[in-house]
C-alpha cells in the first residue's frame, strides 16, 4: 500500500464523523458532502507527514470550510462582517442559566432546533456552538478555526445557545433592526436630517470612542446632525454584527474609519456606539477588508 493510499483508508475512517459534523452544521447532505470532499483534496495536497492528530487536523479543517461555506451564502446579498469590540454589554438571553437537564434536553434537540433559528445564527455562532456543543470540540481549538480569543468564541457559543432557546422571533427582531439601521445608514449618508429624526428615539445617545477619549452626543436633532455632518465622500459601509448587535464598518480609501453599533428598540434607535480609535480598529478589522 501506497503512502497515499495509506492516507486515504485513514480518512475513510474519519468520513462520517467529518459529515455529520458539516451536516449539522451547513443542513444540507449536499454541501456537507462537498465540505467533506475539500477537506480530504486539502490532506491529500498536505500529506500525512506531520500530522499528529488526524481527526483533529480534520476537525479543525472541516469547520473552516463549513464557516467559509456560510459566509459565501449571504442571505441578503452581502454576508455582515462579525466583530468583537467589546463595546455592546453581553448579556444571557433570558438573564439565566440552564439547569443540567435544560442542557441535555438542548443537545437532543438539536437537530430540530438548530435548523429552526438558521438564519438566526451568524456563521461563526453556528460553527462555534455545534462543535462544541454537539462534538464536544475544545474551545481553543474552535478558536483557532474562527480565528477569534477563547473568551470570544465561548460567548458566541453562548450566545447561539440563547438564540436556539428563544427560537424564530429572534431571527425576526435581528431582520427588523437590520431594517432600521438600514434605513439610519441611508439617510446619513443622504444627509437627510429629516428622515435620521424618523429612525431615532427622542432620547437616544451616541457615544464615540476615538483616540482622545469618549464624545458624548444626546438627543435626535443633536444625533442626527452629527450623523449627517459625519459622513464622508468616498467611505464605504460593510454590514456588520458588532458584538453581536447590528452595525456597520465604514472604510475609506481601503482603511477602517469607524465601527458603528446599534441598539434597536421598539422601531427606533436608541443607542449608538462608534469606536474610532485607528490602534483598535487595526487589532480588530480583518486584514482582508478593503
Amino acid at each position: 500500500m501506497t503512502e497515499q493510499e495509506q492516507l486515504a483508508a485513514e480518512f475513510e475512517t474519519q468520513r462520517s464523523y467529518l459529515h455529520a459534523i458539516a451536516f449539522r452544521i451547513l443542513g444540507s447532505d449536499a454541501d456537507a458532502d462537498d465540505a467533506v470532499q475539500e477537506a480530504w483534496l486539502r490532506l491529500d495536497r498536505t500529506g500525512g507527514a506531520g500530522i499528529e492528530d488526524l481527526r483533529g487536523w480534520l476537525t479543525t479543517v472541516t469547520g473552516r470550510i463549513c464557516l467559509d461555506m456560510l459566509r459565501r451564502r449571504g442571505v441578503r446579498g452581502e454576508q455582515p462582517l462579525e466583530l468583537n469590540v467589546g463595546m455592546v454589554a453581553r448579556e444571557a438571553a433570558d438573564g439565566s442559566a440552564m439547569n443540567p437537564e435544560e442542557e441535555v434536553l438542548l443537545a437532543d434537540s438539536l437537530g430540530l432546533a438548530l435548523y429552526v433559528v438558521m438564519d438566526a445564527l451568524t456563521p461563526a455562532e453556528r460553527v462555534s456552538f455545534v462543535l462544541h456543543d454537539v462534538f464536544e470540540v475544545p474551545f481553543d481549538a474552535i478558536a483557532a478555526i474562527l480565528g477569534r480569543s477563547t473568551a470570544a468564541t465561548k460567548m458566541l457559543a453562548s450566545r447561539a445557545r440563547g438564540r436556539i432557546r428563544l427560537g424564530k422571533p429572534a431571527a425576526a427582531a435581528d431582520a427588523a433592526a437590520h431594517e432600521v439601521v438600514d434605513a439610519f445608514l441611508a439617510a446619513a449618508a443622504g444627509g437627510d436630517l429629516a428622515r435620521l429624526l424618523t429612525v431615532l428615539d427622542p432620547e437616544v445617545e451616541l457615544r464615540q470612542q476615538g483616540p482622545l477619549g469618549t464624545r458624548v452626543v444626546r438627543g435626535a436633532e443633536k444625533v442626527a446632525a452629527s450623523a449627517r455632518l459625519g459622513a464622508q465622500s468616498g467611505a464605504a459601509g460593510h454590514p456588520a454584527l458588532v458584538d453581536g448587535a447590528p452595525g456597520v464598518l465604514i472604510t475609506a480609501g481601503g482603511r477602517p474609519v469607524s465601527v458603528m453599533a446599534f441598539t434597536v428598540t421598539a422601531g427606533a434607535i436608541t443607542t449608538i456606539r462608534i469606536l474610532s480609535d485607528p490602534d483598535r480598529l487595526a487589532q480588530i478589522v480583518p486584514s482582508w477588508v478593503a
